[in-house]
């Protein structure tokens, strides 16, 4: 198995259209998975992605031999699988990305895929195969990667899964807990013994974190990618412009930062946003602006958990996992004045601990992930619910609600969903405009 080309990254949008198509043929169709990734498929996923890569690269369609995620790619490297139907796929990356779910036959039927485009014809046989939980042996080592790895060939080797996913293994979560896997972007996991749809979530998935239980999924487009592109505007960087930013008071710098930078993954799943900074007077500061971020950021992982909640996957404990709870008191103590929740942080680096609980199941060393949960992953500290401030952004959460569906939702008389959209399509077209013409512009 040869790739034809580079990755796509997640947070890759270029097939926005593509996902739209998807979406629209979906419910027109009555195709009953979209309703099960939130009811709007996004452009970070599997068939949004093929089904533009196949129109963007013609001359390599009859080379193309099936689709991977990256996961189930570097598992079947490394046990020396070459036949793309002998690799095992993960369910977790199969049912929140590429419409999978069992109950409904597996993948979208054939006729749905080629009314979406004539290039999916025989897309759905090229996807088949063993579709597995993560407690479940991919294969084996090969001989070829033990020598270069300097292992001993035969290791066995689990089924894959989003790190996100591993992630909230590895940071000790149980039943009914949420993590925000907070880093470039936050991915959000939570895993319930019974879960019904939650409209605008990434996925409600059996099996997808906790082989026993159902997994959801959501999540922002971009979270530290923010602040670094607000230190980088103000020629600093994010560890300098942080200093000093314990003086600040919930709601003291008179401002609301919508964190639409790289869109809305979750709960609008809208790629046609922008970010959106609502207060500004003459002597607001870069610091001012990342403070602002931050609790934007707290703001729309709430209203991500009310939705949550809303919809039968309620929270018990939030933990903060990831890189940049670990080196920023302050983000954790605003998540927990803004989530009205203690939040837990695991008092040491998490990542690679839920990969290496699944290889331990996977050698026999322990027999269960609550069992390896209890020997290696680190203790929490906690961040408690300030009184006074946690009233301050009861108040400033009401207009934040306000804002994110006016301005995110549908258009309307008494809305401005097409807005940031706009903005968005007439700076593409005067800059393509501009490229067409040979001058210069400036854009976002």
């Amino acid at each position: 198995m040869h790739p034809l080309g580079e990755y796509y990254l997640w947070c890759d949008h270029r097939a926005k259209q593509e996902a739209a198509q998807i979406t629209e043929l979906a419910h027109r169709e009555g195709l009953k998975a979209v309703e099960w990734c939130g009811g709007v498929y996004s452009s970070e996923w599997g068939f949004a992605k093929l089904l533009h890569w196949l129109r963007h690269n013609p001359d390599k369609r009859k080379q193309f031999a099936s689709a991977f995620e990256h996961c189930d790619m570097v598992a079947a490297t490394l046990c020396g699988i070459t036949d793309p139907a002998m690799v095992k796929r993960s369910i977790c990356a199969m049912g929140h990305k590429w419409l999978w779910n069992p109950q409904l036959g597996g993948l979208p039927p054939e006729s749905f895929l080629i009314k979406l485009d004539p290039l999916l014809a025989g897309v759905r046989t090229k996807l088949e195969g063993h579709y597995a939980t993560s407690d479940e042996i991919a294969g084996r080592l090969s001989p070829a990667w033990a020598s270069q790895l300097g292992l001993r060939a035969g290791i066995p080797i689990p089924v894959g899964a989003f790190d996100a996913h591993w992630d909230a293994i590895g940071a000790g979560a149980m039943e009914g807990d949420v993590v925000n896997v907070v880093g470039t972007s936050t991915c959000i996991i939570a895993y319930v013994k019974q879960a019904q749809l939650v409209p605008g979530v990434c996925g409600v998935v059996q099996g997808s974190v906790h082989p026993q239980y159902t997994g959801v999924e959501a999540g922002l487009s971009a979270t530290g990618d923010i602040f670094a592109a607000i230190a980088r505007r103000a020629n600093t960087n994010v560890a300098e412009l942080s200093q000093g930013l314990e003086k600040y008071r919930a709601g003291s710098t008179g401002l609301i930062r919508m964190t639409w930078d790289n869109g809305d993954r979750t709960v609008l799943v809208n790629p046609n946003l922008g970010g959106m900074t609502i207060g500004w007077n003459l002597q607001h500061t870069a610091q001012d602006e990342l403070f602002a971020a931050i609790e934007g950021t707290a703001f729309h992982t709430r209203v991500i958990l009310d939705r949550m909640t809303e919809y039968g996957a309620s929270t018990r404990r939030v933990i903060n996992s990831g890189g940049i709870p670990q080196s920023n008191a302050m983000l954790n103590q605003i998540y927990a004045n803004v989530l009205g929740k203690p939040v837990l942080v695991p008092s040491s680096k998490v990542t690679g601990i839920g990969s290496a609980i699944f290889a331990f199941l996977a050698a026999g060393t322990f027999q269960t992930i609550e069992e390896a949960q209890r020997q290696i992953c680190p203790a929490h500290k906690t961040f408690a619910p300030q009184n006074e401030e946690q009233a301050t952004y009861h108040q400033l959460y009401s207009l934040y609600r306000r804002l994110y569906f006016n301005f995110g939702g549908p258009a309307g008389e008494d809305h401005f969903g097409d807005v940031l959209p706009k903005l968005i399509e007439i700076a593409r077209q005067e800059t393509n405009r501009g490229a067409e013409t040979g001058s210069e512009l400036i854009r976002r």
